[in-house]
């Protein structure tokens, strides 16, 4: 899968993560449209879905054995290395923690990673 396509399918898992587990209505920005959704988070998209596809490869699959919270983590955590890669001062939201995130978004990031884990599996 390449890298763009990859970008693509992270967007549209963050989406529909979004619709399942966001309280009310989401953000526009939350579901824009991978058309009109800007260049930079259109890179982090894909970087991070390269680290995800990665990720798997190297542990030879196993990585359906990880829990949620951890499959959530990692995205989390590489997003967060993108935001600091895009942004020279990040909004706080960007780049929190882990268990500072609502936990919506912990929900659609775990998705991310499972919508990762089944293109690979």
């Amino acid at each position: 899968m390449l890298q763009t396509e990859g970008a693509r399918l992270f967007r549209k898992a963050w989406i529909a993560g979004v619709h399942q587990h966001f309280p009310g209505e989401p953000k526009a920005g939350y579901v824009t449209p991978w058309e009109e959704t800007p260049q930079w988070e259109r890179e982090a998209a894909g970087s991070v879905f390269d680290q995800v596809r990665q990720f798997i490869e190297i542990s030879g699959g196993h990585t359906s054995r990880l829990s949620r919270e951890q499959k959530g983590r990692f995205i989390a955590m590489c997003w967060t290395a993108q935001m600091f890669k895009h942004f020279a001062d990040p909004k706080p939201g960007y780049v929190a923690d882990w268990s500072d995130l609502p936990s919506w978004q912990q929900e659609a990031d775990a998705d991310i990673f499972e919508a990762v884990e089944k293109a690979f599996g």
